[in-house]
């Protein structure tokens, strides 16, 4: 790894969730001055497991508190910013709209414009989704289409999205936006998320459970995948060109929910065949990324095959199941 983090001063929003935990660490490993804003404690966080807590500078606090931000980008003096901390799991934002449209929403522009009116800020990459586009009428998703999500968590990350982009045109915050595929790993404890609840039933001997008919085609990205492609877009705005512009990032190996049930149980011995529900609502039936653009701007790829990152986390559950 490069020595661009040694000693900069990073703040990381959502530092205890899923991609949080795995991108800090990276940071800390790197030697940045991690500052993370964590809300809610998270019992059992990847940030804590890892050790990773304890190297960093942790302030309590909502993503939505002005005052909180800019005190903190002011007292730490933060020149770079990871914005992920969101409600990011579709049936609670269907279920509860109005505290999904709270965090993602004005939590995005909380931090947009407490970085606006502090000069240490240089850069800032902002996470969007995959499911900011919407429902589209061709795939796969391209960073010029329309964004036009209209199911609750689709659409707070399309105005998310959009409120970086107008942040970045109209005051020259310079700010990047990633649109991730389906992220999974070890530390991602959403059961209801098909990766991790699928190993977490094989490994109990319990049949898993597919909400929907199994038919819906998703992206899988490797959390560790998706950390590099932040680390290195947030390294690339330091270049005009980057600021205000998204990036998609996936695979371009799409598979449907079925097929990726599938390919999980493959790789545990004696698993339990899945239990389809059929009853999944609000949800698009196809969605998936074309990622051309960050590998020509930033030769970014992913680097974990399908299988051999799925080995990985299935390990990781293993061990936590075990120690837990």
């Amino acid at each position: 790894m490069s020595t661009f983090w040694h000693e900069r001063p990073v703040l990381v929003t959502g530092c205890s969730g899923f991609l949080g935990s795995w991108l800090t660490k990276a940071l800390v490993e790197a030697g940045a001055d991690v500052v993370g804003l964590i809300r809610d404690e998270v019992p059992f966080s990847w940030l804590d497991r890892s050790g990773t807590r304890r190297r960093i500078r942790v302030v309590h606090g909502d993503i939505t508190d002005l005052a909180l931000l800019e005190r903190t980008l002011a007292e730490y003096e933060i020149e770079a910013i990871f914005h992920l901390a969101a409600q990011t799991i579709v049936p609670i934002a269907n279920r509860a709209p109005l505290p999904t449209f709270e965090s993602n929403i004005k939590g995005t522009w909380t931090v947009l414009e407490a970085a606006r009116r502090l000069p240490t800020v240089r850069r800032i990459v902002v996470a969007s989704s995959d499911k900011a586009y919407g429902k589209q009428p061709s795939l796969p998703y391209t960073e010029t289409m329309p964004l036009q999500g209209l199911y609750p968590y689709d659409l707070s990350k399309s105005t998310t999205d959009r409120l970086a982009q107008s942040y970045a045109r109209t005051y020259g915050l310079r700010v990047a936006i990633t649109r991730c595929a389906n992220l999974y790993g070890g530390g991602d404890l959403n059961w209801n998320r098909l990766v991790p609840g699928t190993i977490r039933s094989a490994l109990e001997k319990r049949p898993p459970v597919i909400r929907s008919d199994g038919s819906p085609i998703r992206d899988y990205l490797y959390v560790l995948d998706a950390v590099r492609a932040y680390l290195m877009l947030a390294e690339a705005l330091d270049d005009d060109a980057f600021v205000g512009e998204p990036f998609n990032c996936g695979t371009d190996e799409p598979l449907s929910v079925l097929e990726m049930t599938r390919l999980i149980l493959s790789l545990l011995p004696d698993a339990p065949q899945p239990l389809i529900l059929d009853e999944a609502r609000n949800e698009i039936e196809a969605q998936y990324l074309d990622s051309s653009k960050i590998r020509q701007w930033l030769g970014w790829s992913p680097q974990w095959e399908r299988a051999a990152a799925l080995q990985e986390t299935i390990a990781w559950y293993r061990a936590f199941l075990a120690q837990r």
